[in-house]
């Protein structure tokens, strides 16, 4: 397996992380200072739909770079 490989797997892997964090809110995550802002600034669904938007990102590029 050469670095690329390894990289994607690695982007599928923090994008399937990126969308279940989005999807279930686990309190201690969805509660980081960050996030919080975010969602000040973008409210409850708008931090979601960034949070899906930057998975689904992750995952095309990892993909892309597996093969």
């Amino acid at each position: 397996m050469n670095g690329w490989a390894l990289l994607g797997l690695i982007l599928v892997a923090y994008g399937v992380f990126v969308a279940y964090v989005a999807y279930k809110k686990p309190v201690k995550i969805w509660d980081m200072a960050k996030i919080r802002l975010f969602r000040k600034m973008l409210g409850e669904n708008g931090t979601r739909i960034l949070f899906y938007i930057i998975a689904a990102v992750c995952v095309i590029i990892g993909i892309t770079l597996i093969k």
